[in-house]
């Protein structure tokens, strides 16, 4: 039933001002959908007014790539920092668009890539860098994330000026983090200068199910001057503020940021996949959505 609202509104999307001002019946149509349907459409989150900036609703054709004009896939096999094992590729086989989704599917494939480094799994990452970037507002993904040990997908935000600063001083928001061994739970995380990796400030949440994987779930922040909320399924669950650092660390969260979509496979946190864990594995991203404060 959800499936059949999610493509009526996403049909009705250009009328969505239209609806608004229709009675209580649309209010309730706008909010089973999700929020505002429309680039300048406002969003009412209780009393806070909301005006949508920026979307993706993955309605391409099947099998197509990532809207170019608002995602880069980054590609290597390097590790990234965290001894993953995967090697994130540009190829339809890892990312496209299928039935309304993004599809990040994390494969059991040897995989040689042009810099000659041999991985034993592939997966995608794809980042808005230098195509979008925004300071502030509520930023939110519909998402269904995949499961197994050794699996760690995530919807996070690098500052943009990580090619100068690098990182941790850039800043770091990760929305959601799953890592398999932990079904039921998700992690929304700060990281800064002296306040990254094991010292990087954090809180999990644990969904009223046995496993998050099993549907859909709406991860989101929002980020206003000197505080972070994070959001699991509208439910506020971790607030950061500056007052939250350690001493003599400062609060990086002052400058724009682009976001950032990949499923990792292995790495020091959430360890190597087993003999327990199934492949493919796929992420599904329904929407992903930015907004301002009107």
């Amino acid at each position: 039933m959800f499936g059949q609202i999610r493509e009526w509104f996403r049909a009705m999307r250009s009328l969505a001002l239209l609806l608004a001002c229709v009675g209580g019946a649309a209010a309730i149509f706008v909010a089973a959908a999700g929020g505002s349907g429309a680039i300048g459409t406002p969003l009412r989150d209780g009393e806070a007014k909301w005006v949508l900036t920026w979307s993706d609703e993955f309605d391409g054709a099947d099998g197509s790539a990532p809207d170019p004009k608002k995602w880069t896939a980054e590609t290597g096999g390097g590790g990234w920092g965290n001894n993953e094992l995967e090697y994130y590729t540009a190829r339809r086989t890892n990312s496209r668009v299928e039935k309304g989704n993004l599809m990040i599917d994390a494969l059991q494939e040897k995989f040689t890539g042009p810099d000659g480094v041999t991985r034993e799994y592939t997966s995608a990452r794809l980042k808005t860098e230098k195509l979008f970037t925004q300071k502030y507002g509520k930023f939110e993904a519909r998402i269904r994330i995949p499961k197994g040990q050794g699996m760690w997908p995530a919807f996070w935000m690098l500052g943009d000026d990580i090619p100068t600063v690098g990182w941790p001083a850039c800043g770091e928001i990760d929305i959601m983090e799953n890592v398999g061994f932990e079904p039921a739970t998700v992690h929304g995380t700060i990281h800064g200068p002296g306040y990254s990796g094991d010292k990087s400030l954090g809180a999990p949440y644990a969904v009223s199910s046995v496993n998050i994987a099993d549907d859909f779930h709406l991860f989101g922040v929002e980020w206003e001057p000197n505080e972070i909320r994070f959001f699991v399924d509208g439910h506020l669950y971790e607030t950061r503020t500056p007052a939250d650092l350690p001493a003599g660390t400062r609060w990086v969260f002052d400058h724009p940021f682009f976001l950032i979509l990949n499923v990792a496979v292995g790495g020091k946190w959430p360890g190597n996949p087993d003999a327990s864990t199934k492949f493919p594995q796929q992420m599904l991203v329904d929407y992903v959505r930015v907004y301002s404060r009107k």
